[in-house]
């Protein structure tokens, strides 16, 4: 079963895709806990939710009309039969992209036959979450992946840098920076890549905390 907090169709405020219409489906359940998560509702073992076979949810899924699909958390990886989920999304030709927080090994769903593309976050100091990092996983990034660094300080910038520098993440596949919302001046973000040079990282904004209220679920 899986069990789904909410699901829901908007675009997509960020990563690769962003801007583009998206099937999002959010699964409860997180195994860490970030100082700055905006969706620590859905992260419990008590959240309100409602339990799907993969079956029933892809049968949701494909009758939406939306090519694109967002599974995402909490921690998707968490839920038990996600791959047969991802496999069935798959076999009818939907682009799914997979939003993990980067502490799950990712090598079972790397080999899946129908591979996901991975939005990948890498936990930085002011997270509180760095020591759950699994960095094995940078071996399994594809071109089409992206390792995503959410920015709260300084220090949170040089220790990315340190990491896209040490694993060569730029080479291997997207690379983003994305501030904590309220948290850090973005301007502060563009003059470290300028200091840097760091050509190949890109900043984004979480486009969804403009359109609607930051706070705002189901979008």
């Amino acid at each position: 079963m899986l069990a789904v907090a909410e699901k829901f169709v908007s675009i997509n405020g960020e990563g690769t895709r962003a801007g583009t219409l998206a099937v999002f489906v959010r699964f409860k359940k997180c195994n860490l806990h970030c100082s700055y998560c905006d969706t620590q509702w859905a992260n419990y073992d008590d959240t309100p939710s409602t339990d799907y076979t993969p079956h029933e949810l892809f049968q949701w899924i494909i009758t939406q009309n939306i090519d694109n699909v967002t599974l995402t958390g909490g921690e998707p990886l968490l839920q038990k039969d996600i791959a047969e989920l991802i496999d069935l999304l798959g076999e009818h030709h939907l682009s799914v992209e997979i939003e993990t927080n980067g502490s799950i090994p990712l090598h079972r769903f790397s080999v899946l036959p129908h591979r996901p593309l991975f939005t990948m976050d890498y936990k930085l100091p002011s997270s509180g979450m760095e020591n759950k990092m699994c960095t094995d996983n940078f071996a399994l990034l594809e071109s089409g992946d992206t390792v995503k660094f959410v920015v709260g300080s300084e220090g949170d910038l040089k220790k990315a840098s340190e990491v896209i520098h040490k694993y060569s993440l730029t080479e291997k596949c997207h690379v983003y920076f994305s501030p904590v919302f309220g948290r850090i001046d973005t301007k502060e973000i563009v003059a470290f890549m300028i200091q840097h040079r760091l050509n190949k990282v890109r900043l984004q904004l979480q486009l969804h905390k403009f359109i609607w209220h930051p706070n705002q679920k189901g979008v």
